[in-house]
């Protein structure tokens, strides 16, 4: 027996019911394409906004990182002048061979922060609403408080002391300044920052690897050009070496 299907007559081409199982079809072809097209959209637009977050958080550390570079060369000056402060209080008469290397041991008076990625912080509503994290923009915040109070009871107040002293002109006045409590309070406030930036790279997953590979993106390392390094440091040895052989002939002279 032979059985022959045929195709029913509501379904062959050009009745009613085939134009409507064909706009159907492109019904789903169409909305399938529409959700892969802003489906994909949307994922690259995600993984953009993450990029950008991840770029704005390390932005951020790397300004911190740049502060606390900077405190730690002050933390190192004023053991130094700490150091020197002692041995001339048990040996005033070494005050001529020693006065020269506070001034060395001070350089990092003519250096200021940098306020720049702080007042992007602070006024860009966009920053706030690429990093979207509350907490996160706390723990910022609170790091500038650091950073300025820093400034103004260390920074501010030792050149204020240097200035109407003139340190290095005599002992009395070299001996006058606090050097051990300065040096103590600038040690709290770089272990403070220390603190707050390590907080800051666990809340948003941040190593210290993803800060080297940023700072080489950011600007070249001199370690890439060897050349640069090495007259850079031939340069500061011999101002060092000028500033001190110029300040003991002055001493000379003037006695």
């Amino acid at each position: 027996m032979n059985i022959k299907l045929h195709t029913p007559k509501s379904l062959t081409a050009g009745s009613g019911m085939s134009s409507l199982k064909q706009f159907f079809l492109a019904l789903v072809a169409t909305t399938i394409s529409i959700v892969l097209t802003f489906g994909t959209a949307a994922v690259i637009d995600h993984y953009k906004k993450k990029a950008a977050k991840k770029d704005m958080v390390m932005m951020i550390i790397n300004d911190f990182d740049k502060t606390i570079e900077f405190v730690e060369k002050v933390d190192t000056g004023l053991r130094k002048c700490r150091d020197m402060q002692q041995e001339l209080a048990i040996h005033p008469e070494r005050f001529d061979s020693l006065y020269v290397y506070f001034a060395s041991a001070m350089s990092w008076s003519m250096e200021e922060f940098s306020e720049t990625i702080e007042k992007i912080f602070s006024t860009s509503i966009e920053t706030f609403s690429t990093i979207g994290d509350v907490n996160f923009v706390n723990d910022v915040s609170t790091f500038y408080t650091t950073r300025r109070k820093y400034k103004e009871q260390i920074i501010d107040e030792l050149k204020k002391e240097m200035e109407e002293n003139d340190i290095i002109l005599s002992i009395k006045s070299l001996i006058s300044v606090d050097f051990p409590e300065y040096a103590y309070l600038n040690w709290m406030f770089m272990d403070d920052m220390k603190e707050q930036r390590a907080k800051c790279m666990r809340m948003m997953n941040v190593t210290e690897e993803d800060m080297v590979k940023f700072n080489k993106k950011q600007q070249p390392s001199e370690t890439d050009n060897p050349e640069k390094a090495a007259i850079k440091q031939k340069m500061m040895e011999e101002y060092g070496s000028y500033t001190v052989a110029l300040e003991e002939a002055r001493q000379k002279f003037k006695d």
